[in-house]
């Protein structure tokens, strides 16, 4: 179990970095994402794991994805984002929690076909 602890905690800990690069890189670009990534990370990252079906999230992650711009956050989701995260599930939530992506919108590789 210990072992699947530290593995949970590094993998919150690589997500949190490739988003917070791709965050600063939007600040730099003059791209303003509302919202606190490192909530997102921390309330709503059990539910995008790439194993096990989606399963509805927490209500705390419900506030955060209510709260961020998800399209300006989607715009950078890199590859190595996408071999962590399942981007099924990053829709899946975004509905559930009434946020729904829009058809059309590119998270790198990853196109919404329906909202």
């Amino acid at each position: 179990m210990a072992v699947s602890n530290i593995h949970l905690s590094l993998l919150v800990f690589l997500v949190a970095g490739i988003l917070l690069s791709g965050y600063k890189r939007a600040l730099a670009d003059d791209v303003d994402c509302k919202g606190d990534l490192s909530d997102l990370i921390q309330e709503c990252s059990d539910y995008v794991k790439k194993s096990g079906p989606p399963v509805p999230p927490s209500q705390e992650c419900c506030v955060v994805v209510r709260r961020v711009d998800l399209p300006c956050v989607c715009k950078y989701v890199t590859k190595e984002v996408e071999k962590i995260i399942s981007m099924e599930k990053v829709v899946y939530i975004a509905k559930y929690c009434k946020r729904p992506l829009k058809p059309g919108t590119k998270c790198e590789s990853y196109i919404v076909t329906k909202a």
